[in-house]
Order: structure tokens, then C-alpha cells, then sequence
């Protein structure tokens, strides 16, 4: 577009044309059709000739003539060969083929040699071998002889000396126990302490334990069972415009204002809210520690359990 001096664009940048904007001339290719290898698609390419076939034919092998092992055999029949052989086998019997008089012979029981080629074979004979005459080793050396007796009832018998006779009261355990008993219970001075607020753990030791007495069994009241059914004396009555169809005679007007009736205030002392005080209160309870403890250590393994594993 010329300006105002009279000179064009291209003029003015000093160039002879316009360059192009999209390509110099050569022929658009698109990107798919383009080869992998351009220049092995312009000269000559090799050609292997296609694969082979496994076939009947001589295009299978690599060869172009099938080649024998060996040239000029005879065809042989094997089934005619075994045949041949069979016969020339057969000529050589001198007669027919051996059958038994009678059939076999079966054994009439267990550990029977009837009817076996062999008989009976002296290995597997129930007869004693014959052996040498036993005799007896002579005795030990004894020093001493041995003392009769088996032990009870007899004296001086053992290795150490007789024990002593000591006179022994046949129930002092049970007369000992009882004085220690009695002697305790004097010094008590009341009955053992018990504690109502004393924390148990999640469940009694015995579920079956109450400490208050059972009520009495409350008896069953049986109800009378009625022969018959009820049937009102006389036919019900219908309503009316004079209310006689109702049990009550017609209720009287009472003016009343309608207001609501508020309740009264509390008064007194006992008329007070009950108020719970504020936080827990105190009682006695176990550690964490004293609980684990409890739990891991019983009179089965108290002895044999470790310090270091707690």
C-alpha cells in the first residue's frame, strides 16, 4: 500500500519480493504416509523368495531333488518277514505242543505242597535246628552272705544303724492346730472389717453369691374361668336427642374461666431441687500397675516368673 511519498512497503524495506509464507514449492507429505527409511525404498531391494512350507512336495525341502540313502532296494513287506520267521520256527518242533494228562493240580489247604513242582523246600521246614547243651554260668564272688528278711518287720537290716524308738502322740497335729486356733481368736478384737465402697474388678468371683435373703415365691393366681359367656340383660340402647343412650344422666354446666392454672412454688425444706456436688468423689482404687500385675501372676507360675519381664 503506497504512503504518502509515493513508495510501497517493499519499496521502503528494500527487498525485490515477498517471501512465501507457508512453504518454498515442494510437495506436501503427510506424516503418516511418509517411509520409515526413505532411501532404502528407492533402489533396488533384495527378495529372499517368501518361507517354506513343511509339505509332501520338493518346495518343502531345501533341496531341489530328494536324495535316497540307498539306490536300487527292494520294497519289504515286514508283516511277510515275521511270518517267514514264524514258519521256519514251527518246522523245527518234533511233534505237537506238550498238554498235561489233567489240568493243574490245586493245593488241598494252607501250607500245602500239593500240587507244586518243587515239593516242599527244607528251608521253610517247622523243625527245631539242632543246638549245643545250655549251661549255666557258675555265681559271683559273695563276701558276705546276705541278710534274711525283706526289710519291714525285721531289725538290724539296713545299711545304717537301727533308728530309736520314740513314743509319739498320734493326734498332736490336730490338738496343736486347735490350741493355735484358739489362741488367735482371743486376741481378735471384733469382727473383720469390710469395706462397701471397695472397687471390684469387672466381675464377682462368684456370679451365683447374694448376700440378701430371697424373697418369698410369689404364688400364681389362677383366674376363674367362666362356663359361659357374659350377655348383658337387656338390649343396648341407641342415642337420641335426650342423651338416654349414655351410662350417666347428661353432665350439669360448671362455669369455668378458661385459664391455665400455674403450679405452685416449691416450699419447705424438703420441696428443695436436689443439686449433685460438683466433681468425683474419692474412694479407694488400684493402680494400673497392681491390676497387671494380679493378672500376670498366679499360684501356677509365681515362681518361675522373672522380674525383668514385668
Amino acid at each position: 500500500m503506497p504512503l504518502e511519498g509515493g513508495k510501497t512497503d517493499m519499496e521502503r524495506i528494500g527487498l525485490f519480493s515477498e517471501m512465501e509464507y507457508i512453504t518454498v514449492g515442494d510437495k506436501y507429505v503427510s506424516q503418516f504416509n511418509r517411509p520409515f527409511n526413505e532411501a532404502a525404498s528407492k533402489n533396488r531391494q533384495m527378495l529372499p523368495g517368501g518361507s517354506k512350507g513343511m509339505s509332501d512336495l520338493q518346495a518343502g525341502y531345501f533341496d531341489s531333488q530328494f536324495g535316497r540313502i540307498f539306490e536300487g532296494e527292494g520294497y519289504v513287506n515286514l508283516n511277510q518277514v515275521k511270518r517267514q520267521h514264524m514258519m521256519e520256527e514251527a518246522k523245527k518242533n518234533l511233534g505237537k505242543a506238550f498238554l498235561p494228562s489233567s489240568g493243574d493240580k490245586k493245593p488241598c489247604g494252607l501250607g500245602s505242597y500239593y500240587g507244586t513242582i518243587g515239593g516242599p523246600i527244607p528251608f521253610f521246614s517247622a523243625q527245631s535246628k539242632p543246638r549245643e547243651k545250655y549251661e549255666a554260668p557258675g555265681k559271683n564272688l559273695y563276701t558276705n552272705p546276705g541278710k534274711k528278711g525283706t526289710g519291714y518287720g525285721y531289725a538290724n537290716i539296713t545299711i545304717g544303724k537301727q533308728f530309736s524308738h520314740s513314743a509319739d502322740f498320734y493326734d498332736a497335729p490336730k490338738v496343736n492346730y486347735k490350741k493355735e486356733n484358739e489362741a488367735h481368736r482371743r486376741l481378735l478384737k471384733g469382727t473383720p472389717f469390710k469395706l462397701n465402697l471397695y472397687p471390684k474388678d469387672y466381675f464377682d468371683t462368684n456370679p451365683y453369691s447374694f448376700e440378701k435373703a430371697l424373697p418369698p415365691i410369689k404364688k400364681v393366681e389362677k383366674k376363674e374361668v367362666l362356663s359361659s359367656p357374659f350377655k348383658p340383660s337387656s338390649p343396648g340402647k341407641k342415642a337420641g336427642g335426650m342423651k338416654a343412650g349414655t351410662f350417666d344422666p347428661y353432665p350439669s354446666h360448671s362455669a369455668d374461666p378458661y385459664t391455665v392454672k400455674l403450679v405452685k412454688g416449691i416450699s419447705g425444706k424438703g420441696g428443695k431441687i436436689f443439686h449433685p456436688p460438683s466433681g468425683p468423689k474419692s474412694r479407694p482404687i488400684e493402680s494400673i500397675m497392681t491390676l497387671n500385675v494380679k493378672r500376670a501372676l498366679n499360684s501356677k507360675n509365681y515362681k518361675s516368673a522373672s522380674v525383668q519381664s514385668y
